[in-house]
């Protein structure tokens, strides 16, 4: 049995906005309804968590311009994903709820504050994301001239989970003593400050609140890179990775399990969610004709701007892929943004032109077509040869894409043992770590 995630990669701003099902995304994708109604059928299908994605920025590398981001509604407009979490937990009772931090947006005391906060509201299922952002542009909304280099952004990373994992035990457990008699709430001799000082964060503490359900919330990572793997090991209870095959799937787990072992953890402390944007119909033929038109729309003109678009955002604002020949050889330059992206992209590409790179496939993880039942078998193959934890699902969000996985394949999976059919535990930390 293996978990399921659903990666919100637009976050909780514009999706899919034109063109077939798009519905009312473009007026109505700032209001609650859209991620109810996902929150609500993913905990009806089985999933364990929502993975919600975030920047903060308006992105103009591409061009020099911010006219293709807001052309295209692309990372724009965008709202704060962590308003929105409380309302999707009302609306279910199990699913667990990530929402991307960046260590450069959030000093370690708001985040870990923030977190608990979180996990009180959702009665023991908030987790986050711990990110390092991407780009110079999100950096410069943030007081810096321009982003730090990657290997330092991981460094002050590190130390940001140290302070943040320091304050989630600033209150001894059994400090909360809620005697009515005496009075006292709590013990203050268990509640500590944690003092610390590093080369980037000095905080005193304690935190000012109390422990929530989890104790400590869920922490996600998803950098593919050395740095980011150490990351993981090191903090991490899930991991997002990009694998195109079982083989990677397998050496990416044993490489984990590795680091884990020399962090002084276990394997099983860490669940890694293998990214998959399958293509599901009623039929194997329905399916691959799905296929065989997105393939074909990757020529319109608006998808090529948007795949030159992605490649510029995932350089961290340091190639802008609107000034080559789209005829001409590809850059193989990695850029200092998203490197795993960005090399995943770049696989395979030095005898391609630009142009047969943009329309082409892109590297986003594995690769399922089919019909329901074919798609649920591919899976369940899949993940007993790499020996991995799961799955995040990558749709766009629309209400067709959403019961298509979660009325469609999900029931499939579970008619085949694969995906829980049922939720064992009330935290989800807890139903994360059950298998």
């Amino acid at each position: 049995m293996f978990h399921l995630g659903w990666f919100l990669g637009d976050s909780t701003g514009i999706h899919q906005w034109w063109g077939p099902w798009s519905s009312t995304n473009a007026t109505d994708w700032m209001k609650p309804d859209i991620y109810v109604d996902l929150a609500t059928s993913l905990e009806r299908g089985g999933f364990d968590l929502m993975f919600i994605e975030d920047t903060a920025m308006v992105e103009d590398t591409y061009g020099g311009s911010m006219e293709m981001s807001l052309k295209y509604g692309e990372m724009v407009p965008k709202n704060d994903p962590m308003l929105y979490m409380p309302l999707m937990a009302q609306a279910t009772k199990h699913l667990g709820l990530v929402g991307t931090v960046s260590t450069i947006q959030y000093p370690p005391y708001l985040a870990a504050r923030q977190a608990v906060s979180m996990d009180h509201v959702t009665k023991g299922r908030s987790g986050i994301n711990v990110v390092t952002s991407v780009s110079h542009r999100v950096a410069q909304n943030f007081g810096y001239d321009q982003h730090l280099a990657h290997a330092e952004r991981y460094a002050m990373a590190n130390e940001w989970m140290d302070v943040v994992s320091a304050l989630w035990e600033s209150w001894d457990p059994d400090a909360v003593l809620m005697d009515k008699t005496e009075p006292r709430f709590a013990d203050h001799t268990k509640v500590h400050t944690i003092d610390f000082e590093g080369t980037y964060f000095k905080v005193r503490g304690p935190l000012n609140t109390m422990p929530g359900p989890q104790r400590r919330p869920v922490v996600a990572q998803a950098g593919n890179s050395t740095p980011g793997r150490e990351l993981a090991a090191a903090h991490a209870d899930c991991m997002l990775a990009l694998c195109k095959n079982p083989d990677e799937m397998r050496a990416l787990r044993q490489d984990m399990d590795a680091r884990l072992i020399a962090h002084g953890r276990k394997p099983g402390d860490l669940k890694i969610l293998f990214m998959t944007i399958p293509v599901v119909a009623e039929t194997d033929e329905d399916a691959r004709e799905l296929q065989r038109r997105a393939e074909a729309a990757r020529h319109d003109q608006s998808a090529i701007d948007m795949r030159l678009w992605a490649m510029s955002y995932a350089s961290g604002g340091t190639i802008d892929y609107g000034k080559f020949d789209l005829d001409g050889p590809v850059p193989q330059e990695i850029g200092t943004g998203e490197t795993t992206t960005a090399k995943a992209w770049l696989e395979n590409s030095e005898d391609m032109t630009l142009r047969d790179l943009v329309t082409g496939p892109f590297n986003y993880g594995m690769d399922f077509v089919g019909s329901y039942d074919t798609v649920a078998e591919q899976m369940g193959e899949a993940m007993d040869a790499a020996g991995g934890d799961g799955f995040l699902i990558y749709k766009p969000v629309t209400r067709k894409h959403i019961i298509e996985i979660t009325d469609g394949l999900c029931p499939a999976l579970q008619e085949r043992g694969l995906i829980r059919t049922r939720y064992e535990h009330p935290t989800f930390r807890e139903n994360l770590l059950a298998f």
